[in-house]
This record gives C-alpha cells, structure tokens and sequence, in this order.
C-alpha cells in the first residue's frame, strides 16, 4: 500500500467552495481532488478575499485556508503591508514543515528559502504578471510544470541563459477537461441569469476577465462590422462582468469606458453585460453561443475557453498569439492574425450563417488529446515523486562571436507578415533578421550580424542566446 503523503500547497489567487476565479483555479482544483482521491493530505493557503475568509474544504482531505492577505484585486499582490507579507511567510512555512512535498500553483511564492528543506514543486500559469515572472527566475525547487511547449521553450530560454541545467526539471503538462462535463448542455437555468429571450438571437460570446488584452475592444469591431456590413443586426455579444466590477475603481473605469465605446459603436443593444458565470452554468452557457471569440493579444500559457467552448459545440475563433498558434490543428479551429478585424468578422459569419457546430472529428481529437484523467495523472506523478535536488547553478553570461542566437520562442515567421511579436503584440519587419531566420532556423552565430543590429534584437526580445553543447564555450564563470 503506497504512503499517504502531506502536500503543503500556496496559491496566490483566491480560492471559493463552488467557483473559480479563471482556469487557472480550475486546474488546481482538478489535481487536487485528485490527490485528495488517492488518500493524500492537502493543506491549500489561498489569499483572503471577500466571499472568501473561512476554511472549507473540496474533498475530506482537501483543506483550503483562505489566510493570506495579499493585496486585492490583482495586480501587485505584493503591494500590501509588510506585516501581511512576514505573516505570510510564516504561515506557508509552517505549513511546509509539517508537511512532506511543498507545491507552489502559478508562482507568486517568491522566497526560496521558505522551501528550501522541502522538495518542491512549481506550476506556472502565467507568462505575463511580475509576480509570477519572479518566481521563475528566483525559483530554487525541484520540479518545474508548464501548461504548453510555447511556455516551457520560453521560460527555458530566458532562465537557462543563467541556470543551464535548469531545463531537466520542466515539464509540460497540457491542461485536461472533463468532457463529461464541456459537453452540449441545453441552456436551463442560465436563462434565470441571462434573459430568456436571447435564445432567439444569434449569440457570440466573450467569456473572458476584464483585461484589454482579452480582445473586447477587438471584439467590439468585429461586432460592428457583422452588423452594419453582414446583416447581423439582431447579433447579441455576451460577456461577464468581473466580480469586483462595482467595488474596484480599475474594474469600474474598465465597463465604464467599454459601456461608452459600446454606444458610441451604436451597439447597446448588442451587448449584454451579465454577471460572472459559475461553474455549474458555464456548459450551458458554451453551449447557448454560437460562436465564441479569443482573439486579444494575451499571450495564453494554454487558454482554456476555445477548448471548453468546442466540447460544449460552439465554434472558437481565435488569433495567432501565443498557444493559440498551434495547440489545436487547423482543421479544429479558425484563426486570424491578430488585429485582422476583416477576416475575424468573415470568420465569425460563416460560423453563424452556416450554424456551424462542433465537429463529431474534432470533439473525438479533444477527448483523445486533452483528458483530465491523463493531465491529473502526470501531475500526481511529478508532485508525488519530487525529491530534494541540489542548489541550481547559477552562471553569468557573456557573448562571443561563436554563440548562437536563434529567433525567440515568443515569436514567430510568417511567410507574408514577417515576425510577429506576441509580448509586443506587433509585426516585425526586418529584412536581415528574417534572411538570418530563413536560412538558419535552429540558429546562427553572433559573427553574421553587426554587433548594433545584434543588441537592438535582443532589447526587443525577438532572439535569445541558444548556449547549447557547441556554443557552451560562451559560458564564463
């Protein structure tokens, strides 16, 4: 009979008995009642906020302790007291020391030497927030585990320009789905939180949190355009409203200034704002669209919306940024360049005038390919197996006319547009880096570009060093 286990586990965003606050909360409940069904003990310490400030539990071992008073909303957790932070600390230390395996869900655990005693390990759902970015490269643990390859390759090549082992303890683990669940749901009692009448409208949706870099804004456009150019006049665009949208100013002034833009557009009767989903309606609100939108500029570590939208049969359009480049085939899934309003309102009204739904091919691939039983599993098998490993090496590096540089994970050659950008959400045109590119895929030495060009592609992010076995001479202790 395998050992019960105790697993202390951090996470900086909130946590709720019978909602979450995004996918990424999603995820960790998944594991964790997984753990919790193989007889481990988990002790979860979640960040207080309102809605959530006493204990409760997701399973009889599945403890989660909402005490952790991190600044609220995001962003800037950190912006907080500093005896809110050294009450923290001291909270999640205790808890990883009466505890066998320390697992940290989507970074923001920034001190290394609260785990240090521990095996540990890290899951990061983001590529974006400073906090989450910290806790990769001041990261000491043991275990890495990355939701897509685009964000394995990316971490690895900005952390192991300082830590060149550091890419034998990632993981990538895509995210699983209960297909059981984002399956076709007949709308019911979504219809007591949205009006009933929808039903009898074409409907897009927009399940997504109030961050500019979603696509709203992206969305209104092409929702100006099916109407006025397509003929969709009765087209109605769902999209929640945050659950801080009343009491937080940025949330305020966000719907405030979208409200506006809305009826400047000439579409309030387009738009419902409605409020946030839960999870026990979010299949039958996949289910009550017809298409739904993912076309912002947020650089996805995975983006769980166009894969719960397709199980529940509502087509995704999504743009070229990020994971959504290349987690689902083409033939599963329409895309567009981002910032082609044209060919997304093209896409979308194909979508709506043909009634397209979910393919039986592509809902068998998403059961095949992205399972929840699979995903919890490898979780379960790298947390449950994490040891102690030695202090990562850190080195300093320094360039030489051999190292190699290649074009940056983040970005990638189209063979029209040139170089897309996902952090600068832009299209890069430079003949000689696209010329170098082409003729040198898995890279090229420093010595075939000017030093001045060789600099201003680095300021920009669109290379990075490759110190593999023939450049590592370029190392210099």
């Amino acid at each position: 009979m395998k050992t019960s286990k105790r697993i202390a586990v951090f996470s900086m965003t909130p946590l709720f008995a019978d909602f979450a606050m995004g996918g990424g909360q999603n995820q960790l409940k998944k594991v964790a009642l997984h753990l919790g069904e193989l007889g481990h003990r988990l002790t979860i310490l979640s960040t207080r906020r309102d809605g959530s400030t006493q204990p409760f539990q997701w399973h009889e071992n599945v403890q989660i302790k909402p005490i952790l008073r991190f600044k609220q909303p995001y962003p800037e957790p950190y912006f907080t007291p500093l005896y809110h932070i050294a009450n923290a600390m001291r909270d999640v230390g205790n808890a990883i020391a009466e505890a066998d395996i320390h697992y940290s869900h989507d970074g923001g655990l920034i001190f290394p030497y609260v785990y240090q005693d521990k095996p540990t390990v890290i899951s990061l759902r983001s590529i974006i927030y400073p906090e989450t970015l910290q806790s990769a490269l001041l990261f000491q643990g043991d275990e890495w585990i990355l939701p897509s390859e685009h964000t394995r390759a990316s971490y690895h090549a900005v952390v192991s320009q300082f830590t060149p082992t550091i890419g034998e303890r990632m993981h990538a683990i895509h995210n699983g789905f209960n297909w059981e669940k984002f399956c076709y749901t007949p709308p019911d009692k979504i219809l007591e939180v949205l009006p009933s009448e929808i039903v009898d409208h074409p409907v897009m949706l927009f399940p997504h949190r109030p961050e500019l870099s979603k696509g709203i804004y992206e969305v209104l456009k092409v929702a100006q355009k099916l109407v006025r150019e397509y003929g969709w006049e009765q087209l109605r665009v769902l999209a929640p409203r945050w659950l801080d949208a009343e009491s937080e100013p940025g949330s305020r002034d966000y719907y405030h200034k979208l409200q506006s833009a809305i009826a400047a557009a000439g579409l309030s009767d387009n738009f419902i704002l409605h409020d946030w989903i839960s999870e026990a309606l979010i299949a039958e609100y996949y289910s009550l669209g017809d298409v739904t939108m993912c076309i912002g500029s947020c650089v996805e570590t995975f983006g769980n919306t166009p894969f719960e939208s397709l199980g529940c049969g509502t087509p995704a359009v999504l743009s070229r940024v990020a994971t959504y480049r290349d987690l689902l085939p083409d033939e599963h899934v329409e895309r567009v360049d981002y910032g082609d309003i044209d060919a997304a309102a093209a896409r979308a009204h194909t979508i709506l005038r043909d009634k397209r739904r979910t393919s039986a091919a592509t809902l068998a691939h998403l059961k095949s390919e992205f399972s929840q039983e699979r995903m919890v599993r490898r979780y379960a098998d790298v947390i449950l197996n994490a040891q102690k490993r030695p202090q990562l090496p850190y080195r300093i590096t320094r360039f030489n006319e051999d190292t190699l540089f290649r074009l940056s994970p983040w970005c990638f050659l189209s063979p029209n547009s040139g170089i897309f950008h996902d952090f600068l959400s832009e299209w890069r045109r430079d003949k000689l880096l696209i010329e170098l590119v082409k003729s040198a895929p898995s890279g090229f030495p420093a010595s075939v570009a000017a030093e001045v060009d060789l600099r201003r592609w680095l300021d920009d992010g669109l290379v990075v060093p490759d110190f593999s076995a023939q450049s590592f001479p370029a190392w210099r202790d």
